[in-house]
């Protein structure tokens, strides 16, 4: 991190790219939660039910992920600590216990979900049984956090990469389907919904928009990642985080758009309204496609579970640590955390319905994570020279209100049947 260093002071005459790549890794890291399989299933059913008329809740929902992890990458740079340090040194003993297993079961439920995204990406690739593609996604996860032994550099480059395999994908999905531009455009700019179903679906993008468990995990991998104390040089750090964030998210929200456009262009063009499933998506483009944009979409699922299962591991690992200072290797907590996968898949449960379940489970700890962050980043003995302008913390709080609103409201839709 000399580099860094070196620019934040403003001693170098490296190339404007040049000065701005010690920075990037953070967002890119955290934006993986953005385009998990969970993601998948949303936005497939959106765009084959109402085409692309919910375009715009997609870019609605984007801005507001930037601003949160905007926030969250602030805390852990103003204090030196993360989401959960703070939370334990500031909430009553009581309740730091229970706030702890509500935080781990939102790990854990969104780890179940991410593992069996990417079991299923191996299954559809290779036709191999899924449970043979739970045991492939193990041996690979494996691997890429034992990456984190060399540092948090070959960690950030793996999961960028697959961020990149998964944007790659969607560009040569995007190309193959033909999508009409025009309508496109409009309905990103031009807010609509088509009756009662595409409120309920567009709640569902809003609700699985904001991820706890990386609101927590971004701060804690900014809080030791670049060490300064000198006001100015911290507020500088910052302005190039912010542009981590916003590249990060912009690629994160283009992803999940060019799903919905997908699917919209291919499924709702041909009629087919009701595909609902991953599995249904990936059997009914080959027909309509041809095989090459079968294999693309597997090929991005599979990224997108590999990386998302890594991601949601370290987040676990920091709420843990966090929370109750406890450090088991995090070999040992993979294996814990996918202990509930196996059982799922042995039991035969339908993988897109556990996916949906899991944001049920997000939906309950959302408010525990975004909340907090909002209420510590704008206060001035916290967050030093960082804290939050007046107008930044009204829009956040303003933002947090409604994703709780919209994640209590897709909560109740789903415990009474409406989902």
């Amino acid at each position: 991190m000399a580099v860094a260093i070196e620019v934040l002071h403003g001693g170098s005459r490296r190339r404007a790219w040049e000065r701005l790549l010690p920075f990037l890794g953070p967002a890119f890291i955290a934006s993986v939660a953005y385009v998990d399989p969970g993601n998948f299933a949303t936005n497939i059913q959106g765009g084959a039910q109402f085409g692309y008329r919910l375009v715009w809740v997609i870019l609605a929902s984007n801005l507001m992920a930037m601003l949160v992890q905007a926030l969250s990458a602030k805390l852990g740079i103003a204090t030196g600590r993360n989401l959960a340090e703070l939370l334990r040194d500031r909430l009553p003993r009581p309740l730091l216990y229970p706030m702890w297993l509500l935080m781990e079961g939102v790990a854990m439920a969104t780890d179940l979900a991410e593992f069996l995204g990417a079991a299923l990406g191996f299954n559809l690739l290779f036709h191999v049984p899924l449970l043979w593609g739970a045991v492939l996604t193990a041996v690979a996860t494996f691997v890429i956090l034992a990456l984190e032994r060399h540092g948090f550099r070959p960690l950030e480059a793996v999961i960028s990469a697959m961020v990149g395999v998964i944007a790659l994908a969607y560009v040569v999905e995007t190309i193959l389907d033909r999508p009409d531009w025009g309508l496109i455009v409009h309905h990103a700019v031009v807010p609509s919904f088509a009756g009662p179903e595409s409120v309920l679906l567009a709640t569902g993008i809003l609700g699985a928009t904001v991820m706890p468990h990386v609101v927590f995990l971004h701060s804690s991998l900014t809080q030791g990642r670049i060490v300064i104390r000198e006001p100015q040089l911290m507020q500088r750090l910052f302005r190039y985080e912010v542009v981590d964030v916003v590249l990060a998210m912009g690629i994160a929200g283009l992803v999940n758009a060019a799903m919905l456009i997908m699917a919209a262009s291919t499924f709702h063009r041909a009629g087919l309204t009701h595909v609902a499933t991953i599995e249904d998506a990936h059997r009914t483009l080959q027909p309509l496609l041809g095989p090459a944009a079968s294999w693309v979409f597997a090929i991005s699922l599979l990224a997108s579970g590999l990386s998302s299962s890594t991601v949601g591991t370290m987040s676990g690992q920091v709420i843990m640590q966090g929370f109750l200072h406890w450090h088991i290797p995090v070999w040992v907590r993979r294996i814990v955390t996918m202990a509930p996968s196996f059982v799922v898949i042995a039991l035969g449960l339908e993988p897109t319905r556990t996916l949906v379940i899991s944001q049920v489970v997000l939906s309950f700890g959302l408010p525990f994570a975004v909340v907090p962050l909002v209420i510590f980043t704008a206060r001035r003995d916290i967050m030093g020279p960082l804290v939050n302008h007046r107008l930044t913390t009204a829009v956040a709080g303003a933002v947090s209100a409604l994703i709780v609103v919209l994640n209590a409201y897709l909560l109740q839709q789903t415990l009474t049947g409406g989902l």
